[in-house]
């Protein structure tokens, strides 16, 4: 029961794109209170950057103190060289997001569990390839094109380089393979790094739903990437998979390099776990073959008519054909598994139900190896142009991966121009004013800006993963097409030539507007926010299927929040609340779920959870259904007693509802279903207050544009969409909830003061 010494801690979590302190608090400056440096807790400051108390807090007829923290962590995602390249491992991120896309397995269902491990391990064999398909097509560029092409003695390409570039062969050799051998130190000590909290308070959870851990395989698939890296470097130089070397040690070099590489795969679906010493072990072995290699054959060979190391070709070949089946396979895979998983989900509504029926997770490894062979082969195609050597030659398959480049991006405009200038004008027309904007707008103006705002926004978050999963779909259907076209009928149709110029301008596009956007990343940190909010969605999953991408800040972030939560519930008058923006709100719906498990029930009623602008029903729950399902929500609604209050817009893109759904309006009011704080779902009502502001259930649906000022906080005109949610003042009448000290009087006759026994019933 909250008594005079009541205060309210509110811990607020960022979204995306390395908000500022300042702007997280809505404070002029702030200052550090704790923290490592890398995760930061903050608060409001004064003139002499002391810690300030935050503004009061209307509730209970009186004001509540407030201390303002807020915990900023997008030093983990962005800022620096060495992040900065992270971006070059968007396509492994992807692969290793894949894993946690997976469908749920029925309790007790013994087959379905036995096809998710297998959905696992054909997981790990996929990223495998992803690695040695990124150094293979690196290898095309160092050692093919650059090293055996451009500096072999006579060619016309870079007039201006020195002669003994060309003319003293072991250096040309050094130069293609060094680059690789740096690479692939580099990606080895990725998996090294974590961002770990190093405090050891809280205690150590298991992985299950809402508590995502890395697996304990990681180290193992370390050293499987690096030796399969390692034998992709040796393979070009030993004339590729197809082709058996005339010398008999060449040969057994290139059995060993082979059988290295399907030791690997077949390791990778088991799981690879032997000591330090096996693993340094391997990564010798292989090293000594990239040197065997190296020492064979220097000076490099022209293997194929018109220039070219012609293992490069076989090597990229080999793998591209190799991924193209490892993702059928895992799309065949994934079907039945789906299907088993369907009981977990098939009760709930079109909207809560994952995407694709549990198989999209399909379509994501397919659009990674895409982007992976894209990223390859427009590496090559920009930096032929840009050394303006026409002549070099280039796998005969980069011309498969340009026209089904220049396809998939006809088809995505084709698809935007649809969905953004004919649907959604449409859906405007069609549906006029939405009866809920009715009740919250209070002038026609309002309404009609905030209608055709709101018909886009809806749509988007309805159909926007439809466009991008029937791209990634059709792009991969196409590619399979166009493997049967090159190697059945042995050439391609002339049509495809158009295609081809524009996958050439799109590959090229791609690989330089993303080293331009490291660079500019590396160099200047502040232009790397669009950089980071890109590593803030890939790097919120720890590492499973693939070891070789950024470290999870979540499992930093929510361990140390649930830490700060626990010291300041110490003073028994403390109230916290925990409050997330966008994908913040998912790391406090983690904390605020580890932090009920630890406490004992007493305490619990102290503890409450805010979201704002939260992609957390529409996004993650149905691409994530094993690791956020409606039960474990449902359950820590129930937990929190109804302390779970989500601050949602219409109008916004990324943000919905939470915790209600089937909305509609009928008789004036908001209907819906949603969760019940006594467990549960059920049906749920609400009315427009005089601010338009319509409580339903643990959703606050605010009016926007604001109907107006209130006179105690900063005012922002317009359509807000995704920003400024702390400049409602609901966001202080959900912060209220969330404590348990109930919804504030909509008028206060005490002034801003307040009473001085706010706590009894005032005088009529």
């Amino acid at each position: 029961m909250p008594g005079p010494d009541t205060r309210v801690v509110e811990i607020r979590v960022p979204g995306l794109v390395g908000t500022s302190g300042e702007s997280l608090l809505d404070s002029t400056s702030v200052v550090d209170v704790a923290g490592d440096g890398i995760g930061r807790l903050i608060r409001p400051s004064d003139r002499l950057r002391r810690p300030a108390p935050g503004p009061v807090l209307p509730a209970l007829g009186r004001s509540i103190p407030r201390i303002l923290e807020g915990y900023l962590w997008s030093g983990m995602t962005s800022g620096g060289a060495a992040k900065a390249t992270w971006a070059l491992l968007f396509p492994f991120s992807l692969a290793n997001v894949a894993h946690w896309m997976l469908p749920p397995v029925p309790e007790g269902k013994r087959f379905a569990a036995a096809l998710g491990t297998i959905c696992r391990a054909v997981l790990r064999v996929a990223s495998l390839l992803l690695t040695m398909l990124l150094i293979s097509q690196l290898a095309v560029v160092s050692l093919d094109l650059f090293a055996a092409q451009c500096l072999a003695p006579g060619s016309a390409c870079l007039p201006g380089a020195p002669s003994f570039l060309r003319d003293f062969a072991p250096l040309r050799t050094a130069i293609g393979v060094l680059p690789l051998l740096v690479l692939i130190f580099v990606l080895d000590r990725i998996p090294s790094s974590d961002w770990r909290s190093r405090n050891r308070l809280h205690r150590e959870h298991s992985s299950s739903p809402l508590q995502p851990q890395d697996l304990p395989r990681t180290p193992g698939l370390r050293t499987l990437h690096t030796v399969a890296a390692l034998t992709c470097v040796a393979l070009p130089l030993l004339g590729g998979p197809f082709r058996l070397p005339t010398a008999t040690f060449d040969l057994v070099v290139w059995i060993c390099a082979l059988a290295l590489v399907l030791a690997a795969l077949v390791a990778s679906t088991v799981g690879f776990s032997a000591g330090p010493v096996v693993r340094g072990g391997l990564i010798a072995f292989a090293v000594a073959l990239v040197g065997i290699a190296v020492v064979r054959r220097t000076p490099l060979p022209a293997g194929l008519t018109g220039g070219g190391l012609g293992g490069a070709d076989g090597t990229v070949e080999a793998l591209g054909a190799a991924m193209v089946a490892v993702t059928i396979l895992f799309a065949l895979l994934l079907i039945p598994a789906a299907l088993l998983g369907r009981p977990t989900w098939k009760h709930l509504p079109h909207r809560l139900r994952p995407w694709l029926g549990g198989w999209a997770a399909a379509p994501v490894i397919a659009l990674a190896g895409l982007l992976g062979g894209g990223f390859g082969a427009g590496l090559a195609v920009a930096l032929r142009q840009l050394v303006g050597a026409n002549d070099l030659r280039l796998p005969d398959t980069y011309v498969l991966v340009t026209v089904l480049w220049g396809a998939g991006l006809a088809l995505a405009v084709v698809l935007g121009v649809l969905g953004f200038a004919v649907a959604v004008p449409l859906r405007r027309l069609r549906r006029g004013i939405p009866k809920i904007v009715e009740l919250m707008e209070i002038g026609k103006a309002q309404e009609e800006e905030a209608a055709r705002v709101w018909a886009r926004a809806s749509w988007e978050r309805k159909h926007l993963h439809h466009l991008a999963l029937t791209v990634a779909l059709a792009m991969a259907a196409g590619g399979g097409a166009l493997l049967v076209v090159r190697f059945g009928f042995g050439h391609l149709p002339g049509w495809f030539t158009p295609l081809s110029t524009i996958g050439v301008f799109a590959l090229g596009a791609l690989a330089a507007g993303l080293l331009r956007v490291v660079f500019a990343a590396a160099t200047t940190p502040k232009r790397s926010r669009h950089l980071g909010a890109l590593a803030d969605l890939v790097c919120f999953w720890p590492r499973a299927a693939h070891p070789t991408v950024p470290p999870s800040y979540a499992l930093k972030v929510v361990p140390e929040l649930a830490d700060r939560v626990k010291e300041h519930l110490a003073d028994p008058g403390t109230r916290v609340v925990l409050s997330g923006y966008n994908l913040g709100s998912l790391l406090t719906v983690l904390a605020a779920a580890r932090v009920i498990a630890d406490l004992p029930p007493e305490d619990r009623e102290r503890v409450g959870l805010l979201t704002a602008g939260s992609p957390l029903q529409w996004g993650y729950q149905r691409a994530f259904p094993a690791m956020l399902p409606q039960a474990q929500l449902a359950g820590l609604y129930e937990d929190l007693d109804g302390r779970w209050r989500a601050l949602c817009r219409g109008t916004d893109i990324f943000g919905g509802g939470v915790t209600t759904w089937r909305h509609r309006v009928v008789g004036g009011k908001l209907l819906g279903d949603g969760y019940l704080p006594g467990g549960g779902t059920g049906p749920l009502a609400a009315e427009a207050d005089e601010q338009g502001v319509l409580v339903l259930g643990g959703d606050h649906w605010l009016p926007d544009p604001m109907r107006g000022p209130t006179g105690r906080h900063r005012w922002a005109p317009g359509v807000l969409k995704h920003t400024d949610y702390v400049v409602d003042a609901e966001w202080d009448n959900a912060v209220a909830m969330a404590a348990g000290l109930g919804r504030p009087r909509p008028t206060n006759p005490w002034g801003e003061q307040g009473s001085l026994f706010g706590d009894f019933p005032q005088m009529r």
